[in-house]
C-alpha cells in the first residue's frame, strides 16, 4: 500500500481544493404562475410541469384540509 514519505503542506492541500466551490443553482420562471423555480421540476406553487398538472399544490392541500375541518 502506498504511503506518503512526507506530510503534505497546508498550501499543497489548499491548492488541490481550489476547485471545490459551491455553484449557485440555475433558476427559471414558471410559465403559468411566474414563480421562481428550479428548471425541469414541477412547480411547487401551481403543480404544473410542461403544461400538465403533476402535483397537488401546497395551497390546494391547505384549502382541502381547511374544508375538511369545517365540516
Amino acid at each position: 500500500m502506498a504511503v506518503p514519505k512526507r506530510r503534505q503542506s497546508k498550501m499543497k492541500g489548499r491548492l488541490r481544493r481550489t476547485h471545490y466551490t459551491a455553484i449557485t443553482p440555475t433558476l427559471s420562471e414558471c410559465p403559468k404562475c411566474s414563480q421562481i423555480i428550479i428548471p425541469h421540476m414541477a412547480c411547487p406553487y401551481c403543480g404544473e410541469y410542461r403544461g400538465r398538472e403533476i402535483l397537488v399544490p401546497k395551497m390546494k392541500k391547505k384549502l382541502k384540509a381547511k374544508k375538511a375541518s369545517e365540516t
